[in-house]
Parts: structure tokens; C-alpha cells; sequence
């Protein structure tokens, strides 16, 4: 696919009719395996990039080397990438719009971008800027605005659904293709979110919310597994070297993926 078709395909994939699902990749193995499940396209995980980096989650890891990482995935799979760019690795738009313009070349076609603790005029202002970088590189960038509101629990928990709602729309004005609410759990509340947006809603599913069928009947257009997946591929790590050093047994390593199926996925 050329990138503007794979643009227009990703942007087709957003609706609550038959969500899009991503379980999140942080390197290209990952990112291979996931396409090889069938996924229609590949998301990164921000904090599964960083700690492969060697680095906490949270604007803490050069922006060079996810940029590195995120060349390395859109060359390695064939279905459209979007990547989570946390607060746009930069301190101001321009930067931002840097950012943007090279995480373009790397071959993306979509990225989240997070308002985190900070003002919401400061994540409208890079917004503004990432669809500019878009425009000027020619490339209908798919913008997924992130609303930390119930992520960090920020505000009054009375008003914390009108304010989210509130931020959203002002992304929205600013630009942004879709809205992304973390942390939101209640399917009342996402019910009456995705009912008061004009745009896609995205949110981050785990254990014990509704499957992906049922947050599509409740508005959700794309469900991601965020973090989920490399925090619990860390968790088969651990479970191996304890098993290994406080037992000598090897039985955690029964559910292993075969190493010439691995090994064909880059063949």
C-alpha cells in the first residue's frame, strides 16, 4: 500500500459498527507478530518503546530512538502503523510539528498525541501543529487526541465527565481526528462520552471491561490494549526467572511461541 492509501485505510477502520482493535507493539518483532494475528494495522505503546529504551514511561526517552524504532516497524509490516508520541516530544508546537514531520517520514500515518497534567490549551496548540506538519508533508495524518482526565483523575470526579467532554471538543476544533479517554471504565459513562462526540472514540481495554463487540455497541470505534500487552510479556520474563532460579524448573516456558514460526515472520 502506498501511504496514502494506507491513510485512508486506517482512517475507514474507526467505527463502533466493528471497532478497531490494537493490541500495542513496541518493537518489530512484536509489532510482526501482531500483524501476523491478523491485526489490520499496528499501534505502539509509548511505555513498552520506553522501557525497551531503557527508560521510564512519561517524555523520558529520546525522541531519536523512538523515532528509530518507529522506521523500523512501518518498514517491517505491510498494514498501516500509528504511533503514541506521548506529549509530541517537544516543549513547544514547533517542536511538536518537528516531531510530527519525521515520525511522517518513518512512513506512520497516525499518532496520539496526550495532554497529560498540562493545560488542555497546550495540547490544542500541538495538535494545531501536528496537522500543520501533516499538511505540509501532504499526508492525511490520523491525529488521536488523548484525554487524561480519568487516566490521572484530574478535577471534580462530579464533573469529570463535562470536563472531558469539554477538553475533547476543543481538540476536535484544534484538529484532532479522534479522541482517546484512558482509564475510562464505566460503560454508562463511555455510552454518554462517545454519544456527545463528532469523532471516533478511542478507549484502553483490559480485563474485566466489556469485549470489543460490546464497546462497540456502547459508541467505541477503536479499543487499545495500551501498555497491556508488553507489561504482561514482561510478566512471563519474571515468572521464567523465578521459576529458573528458586526452582531449576523450565514449565513457565510451555506456552513459548515456536521458534521457526518466530523465525519465519522474518524470513
Amino acid at each position: 500500500m502506498t501511504t496514502a492509501t494506507k491513510s485512508a485505510h486506517f482512517r475507514s477502520l474507526h467505527t463502533p459498527a466493528r471497532p478497531l482493535a490494537l493490541a500495542n507493539a513496541w518493537d518489530v518483532a512484536t509489532a510482526r507478530v501482531v500483524e501476523a494475528a491478523g491485526a489490520p494495522a499496528v499501534a505502539t505503546t509509548s511505555a513498552g518503546t520506553a522501557w525497551s529504551l531503557g527508560a521510564p514511561d512519561g517524555d523520558r526517552v529520546s525522541r531519536d530512538l523512538v523515532l528509530g524504532v518507529l522506521a523500523r516497524v512501518a518498514a517491517a509490516v505491510t498494514v498501516p502503523v500509528t504511533a503514541d508520541i506521548e506529549g509530541g516530544y517537544g516543549r513547544t508546537p514547533a517542536e511538536v510539528a518537528d516531531t510530527v514531520a519525521r515520525v511522517l517520514d518513518a512512513g506512520v500515518v497516525g499518532v496520539n498525541i496526550e495532554d497529560g497534567a498540562r493545560p488542555p490549551r497546550v495540547l490544542a496548540d500541538r495538535v494545531v501543529a501536528a496537522r500543520g506538519a501533516a499538511g505540509r508533508a501532504g499526508i492525511d495524518l490520523f491525529v488521536n487526541a488523548r484525554v487524561d482526565t480519568y487516566l490521572l483523575g484530574l478535577g471534580d470526579p462530579a464533573t469529570r465527565l463535562r470536563d472531558t467532554l469539554a477538553r475533547a471538543r476543543g481538540y476536535v476544533d484544534a484538529g484532532a481526528d479522534g479522541i482517546f479517554v484512558p482509564g475510562l471504565t464505566d460503560p454508562g459513562v463511555i455510552k454518554e462520552l462517545a454519544a456527545g462526540l463528532t469523532v471516533p472514540l478511542n478507549v484502553m481495554a483490559g480485563p474485566g471491561m466489556p469485549r470489543v463487540h460490546e464497546l462497540g455497541a456502547l459508541g467505541v470505534a477503536r479499543v487499545s490494549l495500551g501498555s497491556g500487552v508488553a507489561q504482561a510479556a514482561h510478566a512471563a520474563v519474571r515468572r521464567a526467572a523465578r521459576e529458573l532460579h528458586r526452582t531449576g524448573g523450565y514449565d513457565s516456558l510451555r506456552p513459548a511461541l515456536d521458534h521457526g514460526e518466530l523465525d519465519g515472520l522474518f524470513t
